[in-house]
């Protein structure tokens, strides 16, 4: 291995990664600095890579910045310079996105047996608009999106993108979101590896019936008994 290979890397890993999450969060290298009570050239040092903050520093900044204190030494490379490579031919994937969307709008109307003039009033906007939007032709603004699917009784939620990596990306940050809203004992438990097999029991018996789970607690109660 070569070490001093493996340490400039692993530097300029970790600015890029300070880098995005600072600018994400809007905070100045002074701010940061500031917490850090070193200087903002100190701060470019560390985003260049020219300089690795010491781990208690960067644990502060991890902090501050909300970030996970490992994602700075994983072995895999920074989500932002890999995540867009997956993203092929954007231009047709937005054109596909707004076809199914609108598609899907168009159900939605019909499910709640509204005209195209009904809606298109409602909205303040023209019934070719509309027309255009269900048709995919033109891209459906979110705000006047989310209109539509509160029209329709639905939520913005259901018309967003259900799969490939957006939706996993997407699906993920769901799961830090509701992990992180969880008391700190669940948390600690969800997270040992050696707590999965109650996991899955847990997830075997939310599938079950009432019948089903009265069956197994009277098993349960012959063996203590």
């Amino acid at each position: 291995m070569d070490y001093k290979l493996a340490i400039s890397i692993l530097s300029k890993k970790m600015g890029v990664l300070l880098k995005v999450a600072r600018t994400r969060r809007g905070e100045s290298k002074k701010s940061c600095g500031d917490i850090l009570g070193v200087s903002s050239r100190t701060i470019s040092k560390f985003e260049s890579g020219e300089k690795s903050p010491s781990l208690p520093e960067l644990e502060v900044l991890a902090y501050y910045l909300d970030i996970p204190l490992e994602k700075f030494w994983e072995d895999t490379a920074p989500d932002h310079l890999d995540r867009m490579k997956v993203l092929t031919n954007l231009e047709k994937r937005l054109e596909l996105r707004n076809l199914k969307i609108g598609t899907t709008l168009r159900k939605f109307r019909q499910e709640a047996k509204l005209s195209m003039k009904e809606v298109a009033d409602k909205l303040g906007i023209t019934t070719y608009r509309l027309k255009s939007y269900e048709k995919g032709i033109f891209p459906v603004p979110v705000a006047e999106l989310n209109a539509l699917a509160r029209l329709y009784d639905h939520q913005l939620s259901d018309l967003v993108v259900d799969s490939g990596p957006i939706a996993d990306w997407t699906r993920s940050k769901q799961v830090e979101n509701a992990l992180g809203d969880l008391p700190v004992d669940l948390q600690d438990f969800i997270l040992k590896p050696v707590n999965r097999p109650y996991l899955e029991i847990a997830i075997k018996l939310s599938k079950m019936s009432v019948d089903q789970m009265r069956d197994v607690a009277e098993r349960l109660l012959d063996i203590t008994l």
